[in-house]
């Protein structure tokens, strides 16, 4: 990796609309498949006669390998262009989607949102997009795809275009920053070369969009948040909790609080990649020893933060949610898993309190008897157990969840205010 900056990319859609070709196409363009599968697939692509076909072939191996479930794991691609080092949090099933896009590490920053020009806007775009919104995604490139499948027709493509711009303007996403692309991901156009297929377009292409992205700010400048992963107990050193830092820096000296397991200390040593660093900062995994801090005071879900500005633990907390699927209805006194940053806890949903319009965000109804599928809704959460959370105005990194149950995403949703303990 090189010292460009980074970026958290989703690439959300139908399924049908070519996410995969597209990804794929992205990885091929920028260099990021290995170069010698390339040249492998040049080779048999020349034997059969069909030179230039390098990039179906490295789809093909790619579907190929995803059916002998050796999945390429789109989830964690990464590619780089002159500006970003960009990592793909893509969500191939709703449900991982929503875990994947929820769970710290892979929120994205930005989101290119596939659409194919023959199919046009589908209910899972719907749900993509507004997913999309909930959850605080910056920009949005929207990609025109399978354009060569619509003889590259400029009406083909500003129909599907108005579509998408009511769907944002429904779920209010500022369309005015969406750009829209004319690509084919199968043949290649408008992905990092102007397509001679689309005359009558004038604007970006794919590459151009992307490096035009707008930074995300590193969150150094919060306090201090580092949900822990697992905790070690490591020969010579001690005590080593292990984990991410989402927002602020963690420095040798500090004094850190851990919570909702309530106990405090100084950092003593801070490690990264097996080398033992001064500091760590937003996106670094580090391993660190707190003084005074023995190994059955903290556990996973725990969240470190400074001593004199601990992390909040909530008694309740008021959420705005999106149910995605649910079986029946969800009532007052439902009780399923949140997976907040590293933590799971059951937590009960005492009070759903307004019911939301998806397509406007206006409030639909007050206090409503029970939500369903498709519904936004506000709701007050008692969690089970202590569990330390954010509001997501204030830490977004740490106020976003998913709502599991029976083995499935039910909801997603974003932590409004929290009454703390």
């Amino acid at each position: 990796m090189s010292d460009e900056q980074h970026q958290n990319l989703a690439i959300i859609g139908h399924v049908d609309h070519g996410k995969s070709t597209l990804v794929g196409r992205l990885l091929y363009e920028t260099g990021s498949v290995p170069e010698h599968v390339i040249e492998q697939h040049k080779e048999e692509a020349e034997e059969k006669g069909k030179g230039g076909f390098e990039f179906a072939y490295v789809m093909d191996n790619l579907a190929e390998e995803r059916e002998r479930g050796v999945t390429i794991d789109i989830a964690h691609q990464e590619f780089s262009t002159d500006t970003y080092d960009f990592t793909i949090v893509d969500c191939p099933g709703h449900r991982d989607f929503v875990k994947n896009m929820i769970t710290g590490a892979s929120q994205a920053d930005n989101a290119v949102l596939v659409v194919a020009a023959d199919d046009g806007v589908q209910p899972q775009t719907q749900e993509h997009v507004f997913l999309a919104r909930t959850l605080g995604i910056g920009e949005l490139i929207v990609a025109v795809n399978k354009m060569d499948l619509v003889d590259y027709g400029e009406s083909e493509y500003k129909q599907v275009v108005e579509e998408v711009k009511d769907l944002l303007t429904q779920v209010r996403f500022d369309s005015e920053n969406a750009k829209f692309i004319p690509v084919s991901a199968f043949e290649g156009d408008n992905i990092a070369d102007e397509s001679e297929h689309t005359g009558w377009y004038d604007g970006e292409i794919l590459l151009e969009a992307l490096n035009e992205l707008p930074a995300p700010e590193p969150p150094t400048d919060a306090p201090l948040r580092l949900p822990i992963q697992d905790v070690y107990t490591i020969s010579g050193i001690g005590t080593v909790p292990v984990g991410r830092v989402e927002t602020g820096i963690l420095n040798t000296g500090d004094n850190v609080s851990f919570q909702p397991s309530d106990v405090s200390g100084e950092v003593k040593t801070v490690e990264m990649h097996h080398e033992e660093v001064p500091k760590a900062e937003p996106g670094d995994n580090v391993g660190f020893n707190v003084r005074g801090v023995g190994k059955d005071d903290i556990r996973r879900g725990d969240v470190c933060g400074p001593a004199d500005d601990p992390p909040s633990v909530a008694e309740t907390f008021q959420a705005q949610i999106v149910v995605m699927q649910h079986p029946s209805v969800i009532t007052e006194g439902y009780t399923p898993v949140f997976h907040a940053h590293t933590a799971q806890v059951a937590c009960t949903v005492e009070s759903i309190d307004k019911k939301i319009d998806p397509s406007s965000g206006e409030v639909a109804e007050e206090n409503p008897d029970f939500i369903q599928n498709g519904d936004a809704a506000v709701v007050t959460v008692r969690p089970q157990k202590p569990l330390s959370i954010e509001p997501s105005s204030e830490i977004p990194e740490l106020g976003s969840f998913a709502i599991r149950d029976m083995g499935q995403t039910i909801a997603a949703g974003k932590v409004l205010s929290v009454n703390e303990r």
